[in-house]
């Protein structure tokens, strides 16, 4: 007569999350801003998750690196990580950039000093999280949304 073991540790019952990863090196163009929305759209889409907000998210990252964190000869990088776990995922969208001494800034509503920092407006309101991480030799501007799966 062979014996039944349960185990009750919560921890070990529970579903490991899944993860999912893509990453793409792009030039430092507005061309390649554009594929850098295209293709992770197009990711986005075959893994079978929303893309619209995050369509509008990476555009406006993929677009600042182009602009903003361009060296002349050097590269971005787009990277979406998916972490699913439950009835929620969490889309971390990081655009790493060579251009160390241009931090991003937000401008608000009625400051009028300098053309840039209104699309990072859109990327804070619609991302549930954002930030950036510099680093020695480039910087990654980050923002994660939580989408429904």
């Amino acid at each position: 007569m062979s014996q039944q073991i349960t185990r009750t540790d919560s921890s070990v019952s529970a579903p490991p999350p899944t993860t999912r990863h893509f990453t793409v090196l792009l030039s430092a163009t507005r061309k390649g801003a554009r594929l850098a929305r295209l293709l992770a759209t197009e990711r986005l889409r075959a893994w079978g998750l929303p893309h619209d907000t995050a369509a509008l998210v990476i555009a406006e990252l993929a677009a600042n690196a182009a602009l903003h964190g361009r060296v002349p000869g050097r590269n971005f990088r787009i990277t979406l990580v998916v972490t699913a776990n439950g009835p929620t995922a969490t889309l971390r969208i990081e655009v790493r950039d060579p251009r160390t001494e241009r931090l991003p800034t937000v401008r608000r509503r009625g400051e009028t000093n300098g053309e840039s920092g209104h699309g990072l407006l859109l990327v804070e309101q619609l991302a549930d999280r954002w930030g950036v991480v510099p680093e020695l030799i480039c910087k990654t501007v980050w923002a994660e949304l939580t989408l429904p799966l």
